[in-house]
């Protein structure tokens, strides 16, 4: 309804092409004593606006309204937009008479506002203005802290997201998501995931690619959220994958095997978990590694003094789980490498194996177990199994997509820090 003034313009177009079509006239403005041909005139006194006047400041829980003081004249369009580049929506009445916005500005932005007109004659006008809105209280600014930190990681390795503030419901994760940017090169299609009400992670579809370069922002920044929580400045992380390595277990035959682009680099005999303390199956992600960890059965509800209670220096220890699942060196049960499932739920394997995994893989690798009898890895709050959810089911947990889900698991929000 607000493109009627358009219309009308355009159809007087027409009509001038066709009567002077044998005249080779073209309709581009330049026919003598035509409404469009006239540079537009100053349309000040002819709309007003609810904001941009004195020196305060609009306030960004009021919507902005421009009326036309002329009852002879229109407004035909308005393009409003802030000095981030984001574009205010509003709706313009049939009449040409009001246009007021119909999403909330943002707080603390500097709007430019461009307001065209016509008279009675189809002269068009034309007034621009700038105005600035109040900033919202600091205690009302939703933050994000964006994951991992910058540098180097395997292409298994997701972007976290995490706010400073809970944030419920679709209407308001909506905003939050559409403002939290991920970029890559080369491009690749991906998707944010509610983990819960303060935690976002992101993932293509397939892994990165190798040798990327993943960029991730926001522009959550002076947006209403929801009631008057607002966005807040974040900081913006970059960080690059390496080559596309995969270690595969397999608990069956007792082997790892691991790829670097798809070509094997090594076959390693090893053991996983036996019987009551399986490995878990499905993606993991190298979490980080750790030269050294003593390793006591306590740490993990087995009872001092038992038939299973262990005591024992690891070395070359490769975390894929925060609840203690490693990659390590087991010289103790070499003679079951390749032959049997000995340990108390980790990968063990030689010291010079676990030294050459060691020092082959990077945080972000993918780490997969197959044919184990135990459970399957669990997509959050023990590492990063944001693999094992198949690409309709992650894309469900986006609230810009029909029976998003509400997240509500627990995962630990701590940032990765890549190996100088």
């Amino acid at each position: 309804m607000s493109q009627a003034p358009r219309f009308r313009t355009v159809l007087s177009c027409s009509l001038l092409i066709a009567s002077l079509a044998a005249a080779g006239t073209a309709c581009d403005g330049s026919g003598d004593g035509h409404p469009l041909s006239a540079v537009p005139y100053d349309a000040a006194d002819q709309v007003s606006f609810n904001a941009g006047t004195g020196t305060a400041k609009a306030d960004p829980e009021k919507p902005l309204e421009i009326t036309a003081r002329d009852r002879d004249g229109r407004i035909t369009d308005v393009t409003a937009s802030d000095a981030a580049g984001r574009y205010l929506a509003g709706e313009l009445s049939a009449d040409g008479a009001r246009w007021h916005s119909t999403v909330p500005l943002a707080a603390g932005a500097r709007y430019t506002v461009r307001v065209s007109t016509e008279d009675a004659d189809g002269a068009p006008g034309l007034r621009t203005l700038s105005f600035e809105t109040a900033q919202a209280p600091a205690e009302k600014r939703l933050t994000v802290t964006f994951g991992p930190e910058p540098g180097k990681y395997g292409v298994g390795q997701p972007v976290t997201a995490e706010l400073s503030a809970p944030v419920e419901g679709e209407a308001a994760r909506a905003v939050v998501e559409r403002a939290l940017k991920v970029g890559s090169t080369p491009a690749v299609e991906g998707a944010w995931h509610w983990v819960d009400s303060e935690n976002l992670h992101y993932r293509p579809k397939e892994y990165w690619p190798a040798n990327a370069t993943v960029r991730v922002r926001s522009t959550l920044e002076g947006l209403k959220v929801a009631g008057r929580l607002y966005g807040g400045p974040s900081k913006q992380v970059q960080f690059t994958t390496g080559d596309r390595l995969e270690a595969v277990t397999d608990a069956g035959s007792y082997r790892m095997t691991v790829k670097r682009n798809g070509k094997v680099i090594n076959t390693i005999p090893v053991t996983t978990g036996k019987p009551g303390f399986s490995t878990r199956n499905g993606v993991k992600v190298v979490l980080g590694k750790e030269y050294f960890v003593r390793m006591r059965g306590t740490t993990v509800g087995i009872p001092e003094g038992t038939a299973d209670s262990y005591d024992l220096p690891v070395y070359y220890a490769t975390r894929v789980t925060w609840s203690g699942e490693y990659v390590h060196a087991a010289p103790w049960s070499v003679g079951s490498q390749g032959s049997a499932n000995v340990s108390h739920g980790c990968t063990g394997m030689s010291t010079d194996n676990a030294e050459w995994f060691y020092k082959t893989v990077r945080q972000g690798d993918i780490v997969k177990v197959v044919n184990s009898s135990g459970d399957m890895m669990d997509p959050f709050g023990n590492g990063f199994g944001d693999w094992n959810l198949s690409w309709d089911k992650w894309r469900r947990g986006s609230a810009l997509l029909p029976g998003a889900l509400d997240g509500g698991n627990p995962v630990d929000a701590a940032r990765l820090r890549p190996e100088v």
